[in-house]
C-alpha cells in the first residue's frame, strides 16, 4: 500500500486527486493539504511514502515545503512528486534542486498519475525523463543568479560513472543505459548510486540538473 499526501491549494484539484487515489487499489490518501505550511505539518504526522506537491500556493510554496519535508524526515524521506502545468514554470526547476523526485503534469490522465506515484515510490526518481530533460534544458539556457553555489567537481567520478550520469541526464532509463553500455541494469543502478553519494545528491532529478549545470550535458546537444 502506497501512502500518499496530496497538496494543492485548489480544492477541486485536490479532491479529485485524492478521490482517484483512494478509489485505486494499492493506494491510501493519508492527508490533504491546501498550502505548504499544512503540508509540512501533515508530512511529519502521517509519514507518507509519496507527496503530490503543488508549487504555486499562498504562504509557503511547494519549493520551501519540499525542502522542509525532506529535511525533517527522520529515516526514509518521502518521495516528492511535483504537480505543475507545463508552462516551463521556473518554480519546478527550484523544486528539483530542492530534492523533488520528479514532476507530473496536471493534465495527465488517471493511469499516468497512478503510474507516476508507483514509479517514484519504487525509487524511479524521474517519472517522465524526456519531459524533465526538456524542462532542465530550458532553464540551463538561462543565466544562473550570482549567488548560486558552484556545482561539485565531477573529477571524483570514474569514467563509467560519468557515462551513466550523462545518459541519465539525456533521459534514458536504467534499462536503456544498460543496453547502451553493455552492462546489467543492476550495475547501472550501482554506478548511479555511487555517483549520487560522491556528489552528495538526494535524487536522480538533482543528478540531471547537475549534469547540465556542470556542462557535462548541454541543451540540445
Amino acid at each position: 500500500m502506497t501512502r500518499v499526501l496530496v497538496v494543492d491549494d485548489q480544492f477541486l484539484i485536490r479532491a479529485g486527486l485524492a478521490g482517484l487515489l483512494d478509489a485505486a487499489p494499492g493506494f491510501e490518501v493519508v492527508g490533504e493539504a491546501a498550502d505548504g505550511e499544512e503540508a509540512v505539518r501533515l508530512a511529519a504526522e502521517t509519514r507518507p511514502d509519496v507527496v503530490l506537491m503543488d508549487i504555486r500556493m499562498p504562504g509557503v510554496n511547494g519549493i520551501e515545503a519540499t525542502e522542509r519535508i525532506l529535511a525533517q524526515a527522520a529515516d526514509r524521506p518521502p518521495r516528492v512528486l511535483v504537480l505543475t502545468t507545463f508552462d516551463l514554470d521556473e518554480y519546478v526547476y527550484g523544486a528539483l534542486r530542492a530534492g523533488a523526485s520528479g514532476f507530473l503534469l496536471k493534465d495527465s490522465g488517471p493511469e499516468r498519475l497512478l503510474a507516476a506515484v508507483t514509479a517514484v515510490d519504487g525509487g524511479d526518481a524521474l517519472f517522465a525523463p524526456s519531459v524533465t530533460r526538456r524542462l532542465v534544458e530550458a532553464f540551463a539556457r538561462r543565466q544562473q543568479p550570482a549567488d548560486t553555489p558552484p556545482p561539485p567537481d565531477l573529477g571524483v567520478l570514474t569514467s563509467r560513472e560519468v557515462q551513466v550520469l550523462r545518459l541519465t541526464a539525456r533521459g534514458l532509463s536504467n534499462l536503456e543505459i544498460a543496453d547502451r553500455l553493455y552492462i546489467s541494469e543492476a550495475t547501472v543502478k550501482t554506478h548511479l548510486n555511487r555517483t549520487m553519494s560522491k556528489l552528495d545528491l538526494g535524487s536522480r532529478a538533482q543528478a540531471v540538473v547537475l549534469a547540465y549545470e556542470t556542462g557535462l550535458v548541454t541543451p540540445g546537444g
